[in-house]
């Protein structure tokens, strides 16, 4: 298995992170389901800094190509600033009250302007 993390700086674009949860909660998360090699993509971001990214994993080593359903690029304006794909050594699953990730996130909770926990990833 491996990983790929994807990170924008948004300094230079006109989306925000409250943009980028609209289309989370529209498109991308339903787009990235049926994406084949793609065991899990996890969308992180911290609207103070203006970082917006992802974390993929993949089953193997020739991965899916997630340019064939994002539409990231075209609502920010430019590549990513970084991307980095890394061998997996290891993975532990822990004992959670969450039975399932569909519909867990901020895109899918209204969140107040004063609630700044847990905006950093």
């Amino acid at each position: 298995m491996y990983i790929q993390i994807v990170i924008w700086n948004l300094e230079k674009s006109d989306a925000t992170v409250e943009s980028l949860r609209e289309y989370l909660r529209d498109y991308a998360v339903d787009a990235f389901s049926t994406l084949k090699g793609m065991r899990m993509k996890t969308w992180f971001a911290d609207a103070e800094k203006g970082y917006w990214g992802a974390v993929y994993l993949w089953d193997g080593a020739k991965v899916g190509n997630p340019l064939s359903v994002s539409r990231a690029i075209e609502l920010i304006g430019y590549p990513p600033t970084t991307t980095s794909v890394f061998a997996v050594e290891a993975i532990a699953e822990g004992v959670s009250v969450i039975e399932s990730f569909k519909g867990v996130g901020r895109a899918f909770e209204e969140v107040s302007d004063t609630d700044a926990v847990g905006e950093s990833a």
